[in-house]
């Protein structure tokens, strides 16, 4: 009995044992793999600081220029020539945001932005998607991303009222962007210029759109009637946001005139060039860094971004 007991025991310690070993070679496997697994993730994180701009070039007569390739393309950075890694023509799709400004100084302007817009979704390709937000004492979302030319019946009911958080809502459009697949993004806001209640102040709204690599257009709302050192300062604002992202700056007096505006905005998001670079300067400062997009033809212009803050540790 015992010799069969003593038999019994070293079989279910060699099992034991056995289980032992394979349950260490499991943990190892596992540390390999989420150790593998933690590599791939910092290289997604390296990959996601590409710098992404996109610009628009024209000939002498402000037509569009659309041959142009990546080769006819030369980029620098704060003077330092930056070799180009992405580069895709015209036919890109984008995702645009629209900014109706709802608050009471644009009491006689709402209907006139509502069909401006009604006008952009007119020129939206298959793979395009648009929201719409109006803003006033608040940012509020009335249509969604989609590329549908129909506008929500929301959008009908818009009234002028309240204050103006045209900073709060550059910034909120811009995380929404951020969060978008398509590398062509754009802003476009239809205000007065005049700020009242922002909790974000321009410099960040700016910012935020420079962070989600989004061109900023802006559409002077302004009333015939206001104060002429008000509405410089207001259209001083909104130009700026257009020339430090490469977008534009309209100034219309509405009606047919503002829906060709729009419809020209459409056109120029879609014959733009994409373009984008792994900055050579590794330092994480935090500082602004100039960018220069240049070509061989010196009578083509070109409008794109100014530049960008550097990541910051």
């Amino acid at each position: 009995m015992s010799f069969l007991k003593l038999k019994y025991t070293k079989s279910h310690t060699k099992i034991f044992s056995s289980l032992i070993l394979i349950f260490w070679c499991s943990f190892l496997l596992n540390s390999l793999v989420y150790s593998q697994t933690k590599k791939d993730e910092e290289i997604i994180t390296i990959d996601s600081s590409i710098v992404i701009l996109n610009a628009t070039i024209t000939d002498s007569k402000g037509a569009t220029v659309n041959a142009l390739t990546k080769k006819d393309f030369r980029l620098f950075e704060n003077g330092f020539a930056q070799e180009i890694d992405f580069f895709e023509p015209q036919k890109t799709p984008f995702a645009a945001t629209i900014l109706i400004d709802t608050s009471g100084s644009m009491a006689a302007q709402v209907s006139t932005a509502r069909a401006a817009t009604i006008k952009f979704l007119d020129g939206l390709r298959v793979d395009d998607n648009v929201a719409i937000f109006n803003f006033d004492t608040k940012v509020t979302l009335v249509q969604d991303f989609s590329n549908l030319r129909d506008l929500n019946p929301q959008v009908f009911d818009l009234k002028a009222n309240g204050w103006t958080v045209l900073n709060d809502a550059i910034y909120d459009a811009a995380l929404e962007l951020e969060k978008r697949p398509e590398k062509r993004r754009a802003i476009i806001v239809l205000s007065d210029g005049a700020d009242t209640k922002s909790e974000h102040s321009a410099s960040k709204a700016l910012a935020a759109a420079l962070r989600a690599n989004a061109v900023i257009y802006t559409v002077d709302m302004s009333a015939m009637n206001s104060a002429q050192n008000k509405q410089s300062q207001n259209r001083s604002v909104l130009k700026n946001f257009a020339k430090k992202t490469g977008g534009q700056f309209i100034q219309t007096p509405g009606g047919q005139a503002m829906r060709q505006a729009f419809e020209n905005i459409v056109a120029d998001l879609g014959t733009q060039y994409t373009l984008g670079y792994y900055s050579n300067n590794s330092e994480n400062d935090g500082k602004w860094r100039k960018i220069e997009l240049k070509i061989p033809d010196k009578d083509l212009q070109i409008r794109t971004r100014e530049g960008y803050h550097a990541p910051k540790n």
